[in-house]
């Protein structure tokens, strides 16, 4: 257990890592421009696309029953009054469509600002973290209407899709709980709390049911297997923010911000075997399922590091501007959400990096 200090500034320091900067603009027309990439080896392509598309871009998460990229954008401190869920084509990074949030509160115009993102091809709908209204939101695919805003997820960062057992699980970073709710009615299932703890990062193994959530406070990743009434607890590195689980899911892989590392876990054994260092604050995880790879986005850095994590070797070195935010790997391609207002109009970059194999 760390210190009472040291759990204060890193609460402190995730809880900036969900703001959003400033005044929200969205473009409907990005147009995605070939940029040059620095590479140190080549099991990527050697350019990226990349389009501006919005102040406050979050997350992102592929559909492969509609062939669709969604995002995330929120800015500012409460009253959010900016915020989307953004339709994207996966291979030009063309906006298609955006969404508002509704209002929550009419006097100030605030909306129910989303962040957190997965999607849900089984039931065609998009779930959200919606952070600073402190609930989980759910949307339709083909119409984008918010269809659910569930409470009790007590500023909740990341949520994750189990569709095999429909389940959608979210964690609640503030109350120390990971929540489990239905995507078929969208009732609690399971809520699995531990005092003190910090919940940031999730993943599911779909074959076994089990989920994961790294704690962000304690050093550690909290293991939730389907009959369990409290997690089994696995060491880390320091400050897990983000975690991801190799094919077979044997392995976990966890982004640790203040180490500016990913961790490699062996899950049977509880233990981390390797430790590669990627570049100071490591965000956001990634598995290349083909490859078996490894990329992490560094946000003070700019860049995202590409690892082979059975060699514990860095093989590729990607630049993608500044305040990289978030990676997410589906059909070859890695996405990768910058935050960097270098768009024409201020907007954050969306890149897409081709995934050589």
């Amino acid at each position: 257990m760390t210190s009472l200090a040291h759990r204060l500034r890193r609460t402190a320091a995730i809880a900036v890592s969900l703001a959003a900067g400033s005044t929200l603009t969205l473009t409907g027309t990005a147009t995605a421009t070939a940029t040059a990439t620095a590479h140190s080896g080549n099991p990527c392509g050697s350019v990226a696309s990349s389009a501006p598309v919005a102040k406050g871009l979050y997350q992102t998460a592929y559909s492969e029953r509609n062939h669709v990229l969604w995002a995330t954008s929120s800015v500012g401190e409460p009253p959010v009054t900016n915020s989307s869920l953004v339709k994207l084509d996966p291979h030009t990074l063309k906006v298609e469509a955006v969404y508002r949030p509704p209002v929550t509160d009419p006097e100030t115009g605030a909306v129910e600002a989303v962040y957190g993102i997965a999607v849900d091809d089984e039931h065609n709908t998009v779930w959200t973290t919606n952070t600073r209204d402190n609930s989980v939101g759910v949307y339709n695919q083909r119409t984008g209407k918010r269809l659910a805003s569930l409470p009790g997820a007590n500023h909740a960062r990341e949520v994750v899709v189990d569709e095999k057992h429909n389940l959608a699980w979210a964690s609640s970073f503030a109350d120390g709980s990971v929540v489990a709710f239905d995507t078929r009615t969208y009732k609690e299932k399971k809520r699995v709390t531990l005092a003190g703890s910090s919940p940031a990062g999730m993943a599911v193994d779909e074959r076994t049911g089990t989920a994961y959530a790294t704690d962000f406070a304690n050093d550690r990743i909290m293991e939730i297997t389907p009959r369990a009434k409290s997690p089994r607890l696995i060491p880390t590195g320091d400050s897990p923010l983000s975690i991801a689980l190799s094919e077979d899911g044997r392995t976990a892989y966890s982004a640790d911000q203040a180490a500016g590392t990913v961790s490699v876990i062996n899950l049977r054994k509880g233990a981390v075997t390797k430790t590669v260092p990627t570049g100071a604050g490591a965000k956001s995880v990634a598995t290349d399922p083909r490859s078996g790879l490894v990329l992490v986005a560094n946000r003070t850095t700019a860049t995202v590091t590409v690892v082979d994590p059975r060699k514990g070797t860095v093989v590729d070195s990607l630049t993608t501007g500044a305040n990289t935010n978030h990676v997410h790997v589906a059909h070859g391609a890695a996405f990768v959400a910058a935050k960097s207002g270098s768009g024409p109009e201020g907007q954050d970059l969306l890149h897409r990096f081709p995934l050589g194999h």
